[in-house]
């Protein structure tokens, strides 16, 4: 029962990212009139249906680094307590998200198609619901267990219902007690909703007001962008366009010297691009990198600490879900963050080239230059070679907005790879790819959402502006403003994930920036360049988790081996930071 359940999930949230990549593609036409709100309320559902796949996978996005250096026999009492804090959170959510589809159910109004505004929305209490529900499955391993952890969210969520506030002096033990589910390993949108959740009550607020923040941010016009996107880079990673890209460098350039590395780095920064975690680059792209490195006679050591740094790149190339995320929650032109990002984003791929070249050794037989191998790589690569061409076509030539871009990009991409090169998985595994889509989306605007409501709650009570008057007052110089900025990203970007970040930190910081005259584009740039070095950042970085799990090597051994690539990586950061012009000479010149 409970695997027929999972499949008919995984089928519908398929089925919801086909149909919301139809209906972009339709809203080309003018056959299919006003289907932009139920574009975004499609967007909604899939966010749903995502976080349930992922709270029910257990691959909600969270710190979780501390409680990986706590002894094992601990891990049963902090899988319990981060338990009942997140199923207790949820609950709450879940009440909350209910009372706003109720105040909402009176207003009869429609969507496209005469669809019922109320339908969609009703997938905010349904799935909170089942995340409650998955959460408390994972606090423990006996059902009795579960029962308790789930009673007791239920029994909190009952009694808070018949608060009226007045519990001010409970907010520092409970901010205290849920800090320590977040750093033991809680899903961070629990800590997000947790906090506005503590405040609103304590203050005797409707917590209703918390789901309909989620509700306009995750229904935001530019947020259908994300999945769009997102679902373009895994059909692309599916598919052998890997292979296809691959032979193609080689190709061009595996005769010269530290060609290998060219390949690699490129490679990398392309499915970055596209799939927008380089964790899933180093996964995906890994297994094809490290034979031609070696077989060209890169030391070991060499080869494992290029192919992990080279995973980060890519971050700061269109369409990278980072880049659409910081344009969303820092408000900033879609197309200024695409064009903005560009020449960084090649200094940081010239950096990792010429260090790779560098470095490359002595080689007794070097494979020869072919026109006719270059011929055929090139023409066997061609559909492949004109995908990021597609969106930025489409945008920056004014033929289509930003969703209606990337529908026409995933479509693409699924055509291609379904006509053109017949290398789309088939069936249930065509299903699972658009499901590691879904999780991913769903885990990123579970956050998203959640956020929003803190953000409002901090803006009222003028945190930001309080913020900007203690960092002008403690800090004097720009240069000194952006060091710690770099530092702080750095950071977060080696504890928690990109999208995590970004999210919680950019509200806060962009306030800020414009007191030091600091460009928001530029900004955003610094931002997700830091992060990406982040990724490199001994003991924990992304990039170490994911190599050291992907090549079966100890983390010291990986972490070692990607030093020279961070200390490279990190001369770009400098560079990008100390030079705004890098970053804001394109959006200027086109926009």
């Amino acid at each position: 029962m409970i695997a027929f359940v999972h499949r008919a999930e995984n089928l519908l949230l398929a089925a919801v990212l086909a149909l919301l990549v139809l209906l972009g593609v339709a809203s080309v036409t003018t056959a299919f009139p006003n289907t932009d709100e139920l574009i975004r309320h499609l967007t909604l559902l899939v966010g749903m249906l995502g976080g349930m796949a992922a709270a029910r996978d257990g691959r909600l996005l969270s710190m979780g680094t501390f409680a990986q250096a706590l002894p094992g026999s601990w891990k049963p009492a902090i899988e319990a307590y981060t338990g009942l804090v997140g199923t207790t959170v949820s609950a709450l959510l879940t009440f909350a998200a209910w009372q706003f589809v109720a105040d909402e159910a009176g207003s009869g109004s429609t969507l496209a198609f005469g669809v019922p505004r109320i339908v969609l929305q009703a997938a905010m209490p349904l799935g909170f619901a089942f995340i409650t529900l998955r959460l408390a499955r994972h606090a423990a391993a006996g059902i009795a267990a579960r029962i308790v952890v789930l009673a007791v969210a239920i029994g909190l969520t009952f009694a808070v219902a018949q608060l009226e506030g007045g519990f001010a002096a409970l907010q520092t033990p409970l901010l205290i007690a849920l800090a320590a589910a977040i750093l033991f390993g809680a899903p961070l949108f629990v800590g997000l909703a947790g906090i506005a959740l503590i405040f609103f009550i304590s203050a005797g607020d409707p917590i209703a007001s918390i789901p309909l923040d989620h509700y306009d941010q995750v229904t935001n016009p530019l947020l259908a962008t994300l999945p769009l996107f997102t679902l373009a880079g895994y059909i692309v990673t599916a598919s052998g366009a890997a292979r296809r890209l691959v032979r193609l460098l080689q190709a061009w350039s595996g005769h010269l010297r530290g060609g290998p590395a060219v390949v690699t780095v490129f490679a990398c920064a392309f499915f970055t691009a596209f799939t927008g975690g380089s964790g899933i680059t180093i996964l995906a792209l890994g297994g094809l990198l490290m034979p031609i490195l070696m077989h060209s006679r890169y030391d070991d050591r060499m080869a494992l600490g290029l192919v992990t740094g080279a995973g980060s790149l890519g971050v700061l190339f269109a369409p990278c879900l980072p880049l659409i995320l910081y344009s969303i929650v820092a408000q900033v032109s879609i197309e200024a963050m695409f064009l903005g990002g560009a020449l960084p984003g090649i200094l940081m791929v010239a950096l990792a080239c010429g260090w790779g070249i560098a470095m490359s050794p002595q080689r007794k037989f070097r494979p020869r230059f072919s026109w006719r191998r270059v011929a055929v790589t090139t023409w066997r690569a061609r559909w492949d070679l004109l995908l990021p061409v597609v969106p930025l076509v489409l945008i920056f030539g004014g033929f289509a907005l930003p969703v209606t871009a990337a529908a026409l990009t995933a479509a693409y991409a699924f055509l291609i790879a379904a006509l053109v090169n017949r290398d789309l998985p088939r069936g249930e595994r065509l299903i699972e790819v658009m499901c590691e889509c879904g999780l991913l989306v769903g885990g990123v605007l579970l956050i998203l959402g959640t956020a929003m409501g803190l953000t409002n709650l901090l803006i009222t009570d003028h945190v930001p502006d309080r913020l900007t008057v203690w960092i002008a007052g403690a800090i004097d110089a720009r240069w000194v403003f952006l060091l710690m900025l770099n530092l702080v990203m750095v950071v977060l970007g080696c504890l928690i994930e990109i999208f995590s970040a970004i999210i919680v930190v950019a509200p806060l910081i962009v306030p800020v920036a414009l007191a030091f005259d600091v460009d928001p584009v530029h900004l955003g740039v610094i931002m997700l360049a830091s992060l990406e070095l982040g990724y490199l950042m001994p003991p924990i970085g992304l990039n170490l988790l994911m190599s050291a799990s992907r090549f079966r090597r100890p983390m010291l051994e990986v972490a070692r081996a990607s030093l020279p690539m961070l200390f490279v990586l990190a001369v770009g950061v400098a560079l990008i930071t100390a030079f705004p012009q890098l970053t804001l000479a394109l959006p200027r010149w086109v926009l």
